[in-house]
């Protein structure tokens, strides 16, 4: 038998059905040769400090900085996982298993989540790896057929324990400094990471740059011109190639010798321009793409949804930094592309063509640019259905016909000594829509009258303007996760920018594609910035931190991008590990010592707050307390995910929101008898409502039943 662990219950149903297995037992499937089990996610977790030394359960500033000699780890969460991994160890140690293949996500946390699990459990047998980038059947027998020595991913999981453990030794030992420091009051903590520091400083930058800015006025001059023919165009007045004046008393004197002047035609340009498609989506332009055009979408919701449609099979691997396919993937595409576009209105102008703006080697670090599977999705929920059509339709984008329009240029003289420039009129039609069919991409053309060079044109009118400079807009998601990809470098420039994309594949980043959306979300939830509409600002908290913290790289987006750097090149086996963390050690230790000589200053006040109970969480057993914006377990930082929205949608949908008095009757007996729900019709009901646990996963979800008559 060989022996298969998934990072999730729903990866190993897709290769359960992929090998036509029915039989599934507690924790795992078997059938055809094949045992497939699961984790959820990471089933071990790093010792906490106190689990080292009982001491460390009290923050003192003498005990830091504090750096394990070795490393170990333990089971995370509840019965459950202990459950589940007692299954997986039995499961490895079978007598008929011959060899053990670790199929979770090929990427730096997948290769740590399966290997920290099956070496912990010191297999006998040989251990593979299965390298998918989809979990379609036709990928899954492939991917069987082709694993490889798990001792061939060291470097990739090198690359994960750096990660974690640089993480774990920054994070533990300057928050628990700088909360003794900087924090008076306890509760909460004043979170320090590696990645949350720098983030935290574009957004800062970006409010003081707006803070700071100063309005200038400027003055334009247009024109209104006719020609012979009697068509009306308009021109902008330009001097020495300078449009805007910053003086208004040079453009009135032009703007008086105007009247009663002839106007000559001296130059006219008409210039046909190609529209390449945007390129096929990355993870984070994906994010920006959606969180820009659609209200309420977070970068951190957009990840969920595509990881939901990978899971279900319709999409490749979303937690990718390519946008471009592996030249390996030619006939693949091919192929989807022949399902995806059938029906469409514009079929027939959708070509399949091999070409370097799509197959490019060179350009794919690990995982390929996101596209659909051949696998048409049956039913989609509303939100997966806005990822999905997002990523069908720049997958078609790529081999529809080039969009092309015509620029037209006209400069007008007008012959007066006073007038030294010229009025600048431009035009600009789409000829070939192409691509823009698939989003009805719009175009708004400005048509420009026919004339000939030396044409004499009238003047009809003329408006002198006075405009302001505008502050530069605060962060959206999109623009963060523009600049946390790149560290700055190329962060005017958009995702076509092919110097922008070698900063991409060079690992030269805040964070990975995976986990920048955590840490925007992060930044919320610790209240170092706040949301305004779609915009991103500091908090008071966020502003004091950025300019009394001392630990200056951390704010650094050259050094962080240095270490993320660091991290790739471990992968590429271009860097040794032991040196990584040398590194991150010496650090460490130096920030500490430098947040202890510094003068104390308090830049937050944690009021303690008494929270009431409503009742034991059903996954953990610990208190259940209402927050801010749902009813959730108290160990939450621990990891336990239970929670009831206030903003819950399944009960919105019926006009009503969850109460303290409910949550209370719901953990107490199971269920709740909830008065006066609204149906889609209008009408009002009663029903009796349970908030039931997924067997094998700890989510929630709700179900009803109306109650018996009398």
């Amino acid at each position: 038998m060989k022996l298969i662990l998934t990072e999730k219950p729903s990866v190993a149903k897709n290769i359960a059905d992929a090998l036509n297995i029915k039989s599934k037992k507690d924790g795992y499937y078997e059938g055809n040769g094949y045992i497939i089990t699961w984790a959820f996610g990471h089933l071990l977790e790093l010792y906490d400090a106190k689990d080292y030394d009982p001491k460390m359960k009290t923050w003192r500033m003498e005990y830091f900085p504090f750096i394990p000699s070795q490393f170990q780890y333990k089971v995370k969460g509840d019965v459950g996982t202990k459950k589940q991994l007692k299954i997986i160890q039995e499961l490895i140690h079978r007598q008929d298993v011959e060899m053990i293949i670790s199929a979770c996500d090929y990427d730096r946390e997948g290769q740590l989540i399966g290997d920290t699990i099956i070496y912990k459990m010191k297999p006998t047998k040989p251990v593979y790896r299965m390298l998918q980038n989809e979990w379609t059947q036709e990928e899954v027998l492939k991917g069987l057929q082709n694993i490889i020595p798990n001792t061939k991913m060291r470097p990739l999981l090198d690359a994960g324990i750096c990660r974690q453990w640089a993480d774990w030794v920054i994070g533990i030992n300057l928050t628990s400094v700088a909360t003794l420091k900087y924090q008076k009051g306890s509760g909460s903590a004043l979170n320090i990471g590696r990645v949350l520091l720098p983030t935290l400083k574009i957004i800062y930058d970006r409010d003081k740059e707006i803070e700071s800015f100063v309005p200038e006025e400027y003055f334009k001059l247009e024109a209104t011109f006719k020609t012979k023919e009697g068509k009306e165009y308009k021109g902008i007045y330009v001097e020495e190639k300078e449009e805007k004046f910053k003086e208004r008393s040079p453009l009135e004197r032009i703007q008086q010798a105007l009247d009663g002047q002839k106007a000559r035609i001296i130059e006219k340009t008409v210039e046909r321009k190609k529209e390449y498609p945007p390129y096929l989506f990355n993870l984070t332009n994906l994010q920006g793409y959606i969180t820009s055009k659609y209200k309420g979408w977070t970068s951190d919701k957009v990840l969920k949804v595509a990881q939901s449609l990978y899971e279900k099979k319709y999409i490749t691997y979303p937690r990718t930094a390519s946008v471009v396919l592996e030249e390996s993937l030619v006939e693949k595409a091919k192929k989807v592309l022949h399902i995806v576009k059938q029906g469409l209105p514009y079929e027939d102008e959708i070509v399949f063509a091999k070409t370097k703006r799509v197959f490019d080697n060179s350009k794919v670090e690990s995982h390929s640019a996101i596209i659909p599977t051949y696998v048409k999705p049956s039913s989609l929920s509303k939100d997966e259905a806005i990822v999905y059509e997002a990523i069908k339709n720049r997958f078609i984008m790529q081999f529809m016909p080039v969009a092309e329009h015509e620029e037209t240029k006209i400069a007008t003289k007008v012959e007066h000594k006073e007038i030294s420039g010229i009025f600048i009129s431009r035009g600009r039609v789409q000829v070939v829509e192409g691509w823009r069919k698939v989003e009805k991409v719009e175009t708004k053309d400005t048509i420009l009258p026919h004339v000939t060079i030396g044409e004499q044109a009238e003047i009809v009118d003329h408006e002198l303007t006075a405009h302001v400079t505008k502050p530069p807009k605060h962060h959206t998601e999109k623009t963060l996760l523009k600049v946390m990809e790149t560290c700055g470098k190329g962060k005017e420039q958009d995702e076509d920018n092919d110097a922008m994309m070698a900063s991409v594949l060079s690992g030269f980043s805040i964070g990975t594609p995976a986990t920048r959306a955590e840490t925007i979300q992060k930044l919320k939830t610790v209240g170092y910035i706040t949301t305004k509409n779609k915009y991103l600002m500091c908090t008071e908290l966020g502003k004091r931190l950025v300019e009394t913290f001392p630990v200056k790289e951390l704010f650094d987006l050259d050094f962080t991008g240095r270490l993320e750097k660091t991290l790739a090149d471990i992968e590429k086996q271009k860097f040794h590990r032991d040196q990584f963390l040398q590194l991150i050690f010496e650090f460490t230790k130096n920030a500490v010592h430098l947040i202890k000589q510094e003068e104390e200053i308090i830049l937050n006040k944690v009021e303690k707050n008494k929270f009431e109970s409503l009742g034991k969480c059903p996954i953990c057993g610990h208190d259940v307390i209402e927050g801010k914006r749902g009813f959730g377990c108290s160990n939450w930082k621990k990891g336990c995910k239970f929670v009831i929205w206030k903003e819950d949608k399944f009960l919105a949908s019926m006009k009503k929101k969850p109460t303290k008095t409910m949550v209370k009757q719901l953990l107490k007996k199971g269920n709740v008898l909830v008065k006066g729900l609204v149906s889609k019709k209008g009408n009002k009901f009663d029903a009796i409502l349970r908030y039931e646990k997924h067997p094998e996963q700890d989510t929630f979800s709700w179900k009803m039943e109306f109650p018996k008559k009398q």
